[in-house]
């Protein structure tokens, strides 16, 4: 193996290893905590959790062994499965964030008919249609023998051997990143721009609202007028940051995966097969930065995260205690003989 391939696998494990970890807290997170399961985007991010762990479990570790082996892991029906997985997983994934998205957007531009219009039902029904979506690509792609092991990505996933089928496969594809990445990207960009909208107009009526008290309020020491304009400089800059992130990441992880695909299909360009294995990495980094975009850097999730460290190490306390109250009432009766 070349340096390349050694540092290529380290950040597969790596990638693989964090994602495990990261996303099996948020699972121990809605599993402790009733108040995350009672609303309605904890259905999303469970969903969203379940996909990058399988994904983790799953197409990670056969493609670590693709770049060990630099050959197909296991026989072909392994890696059709995997492959199926592979492309089902990644498109429920990116549904998943669109759907949280319009969650999100339906709370902050609607927020006093939110619960009528986001109920469990609502969801579920959202939950069944990124389901049936993400699943009927990967069954086409499995009728016609369009799934196997890729070298350029070492991986198993959508790939056509048969040079008869070039057409029918080009146009699949693109249909099912159309119909995957960029659908997700406009629900994306279409309700997070509008959350950011309407956030900033609050922002500038609270803005309106304390200046004229910091007006009012002649005696104030110029420390704390202070601290209220940086204040209103992180409250203008935060809803900017949290949409940003929800966006960027979404882009940086899956558009350069997205964009070789489309570019493989060209016969012209030539693509390095480091390069190929770069932007499938960058599409298993979004199961790592998925928790903490999401979930695990919330108020409510750190939280509870907090509640169950301190759990466990009351109960540890406990069992101390109590194994050296054991001990003494042990030594006792040697001392007095």
């Amino acid at each position: 193996m070349s340096i390349w391939e050694l540092l290529l696998a380290f950040v597969v494990v790596v990638l693989m290893l964090v994602a495990l970890l990261a996303n099996v807290l948020v699972l121990m997170c809605f599993l402790y905590s009733a108040d995350i399961r009672k609303q309605v985007p904890g259905l999303f991010i469970l969903n969203l959790t379940f996909c990058n762990l399988l994904m983790a479990v799953s197409s990670m570790p056969l493609t670590l062994a693709g770049i060990i082996y630099k050959s197909q892991p296991g026989g072909d029906q392994v890696c059709q499965v995997v492959g199926f997985l592979e492309t089902f997983l990644t498109t429920n994934s990116m549904l998943s964030m669109a759907a949280l998205s319009i969650d999100r957007w339906i709370a902050v531009v609607f927020p006093l008919s939110y619960h009528s219009k986001m109920r469990y039902r609502d969801a579920a029904l959202i939950l069944s249609y990124t389901w049936l979506h993400s699943a009927s690509f990967p069954i086409v792609a499995a009728s016609l023998s369009w799934v196997g092991f890729h070298h350029l990505y070492a991986s198993c996933t959508l790939y056509n051997k048969r040079p008869e089928d070039r057409t029918q496969f080009v146009i699949f594809t693109g249909v099912f990143h159309a119909l995957s990445f960029l659908l997700s990207l406009v629900v994306l960009c279409f309700t997070y721009l509008k959350v950011l909208k309407v956030a900033r107009f609050h922002c500038k009526r609270i803005d309106v609202i304390t200046m004229q008290t910091l007006v009012l309020l002649v005696d104030i020491h110029p420390s704390v007028r202070e601290r209220c304009l940086e204040e209103q400089r992180r409250r203008r800059q935060r809803a900017t940051k949290k949409i940003s992130t929800f966006i960027g990441t979404f882009i940086l992880c899956f558009a350069p995966y997205v964009i070789t695909r489309l570019v493989e299909l060209s016969s012209v360009v030539h693509i390095n097969s480091h390069w190929g294995i770069i932007s499938k990495c960058l599409a298993y980094s979004k199961a790592v930065s998925d928790p903490f975009v999401y979930s695990l850097l919330r108020h409510q999730y750190k939280k509870t995260w907090k509640d169950i460290i301190n759990k466990i190490l009351k109960r540890s306390s406990i069992n101390s205690s109590a194994l050296a109250g054991e001990s003494q009432s042990r030594n006792l009766p040697q001392l007095n003989e």
